[in-house]
């Protein structure tokens, strides 16, 4: 390893890695059983990106979303999601969800937003987006703590990637 350039964690513990990808994989199928949609899974990822300031998640989770039809205008105002009306209540409720699994060192969800999501989602859905919180939250770590490079460029999207 060359000095000053961090360890990635991915490379070095792939097998590690790998469990982490499977979760993903895990998230989405379980998602899809429930009608809950890429694009939503992708509004997660950012936003919870976009808490933690990973680059390399927040460009890789854009251009996915993209590709799944969301558009600049809403991705555009994410970050300020509950001053606007562009997001639908189940969106909004993923969104709290996503914000109350990232931010637990600070103001936490209330009970009163809480019993709101439950009145927008059900429980296997409530538990799906929370999974696919923690799940970004993990992938955002790997890569903040292995400093991986934003691309100049975006990278090719698949459908099977993370």
């Amino acid at each position: 390893m060359k000095p000053g350039r961090r360890l990635y964690l991915d490379k070095q513990s792939p097998a590690i890695f790998k469990s982490l990808n499977a979760t993903a994989i895990q998230v989405r199928a379980q998602a899809t059983e429930l009608g809950l949609g890429r694009r939503l899974l992708e509004l997660v990822n950012i936003r919870v990106s976009q808490l933690n300031g990973c680059g390399y998640c927040l460009q890789l989770h854009t251009a996915r979303a993209l590709a799944e039809g969301e558009t600049t205008h809403r991705l555009s105002v994410l970050s300020v999601w509950r001053e606007t009306e562009l997001f639908e209540a189940k969106e909004r409720a993923a969104l709290m969800l996503a914000e109350g699994a990232t931010l637990v060192a600070g103001e936490r969800t209330g009970d009163a937003d809480y019993a709101w999501i439950e009145s927008v989602l059900t429980a296997d859905e409530i538990s799906v987006l929370s999974w696919a919180a923690i799940t970004i939250n993990a992938f955002n770590r790997v890569s903040i703590l292995s400093r991986h490079p934003v691309p100049v460029q975006s990278p090719a999207v698949t459908a099977d990637a993370k």
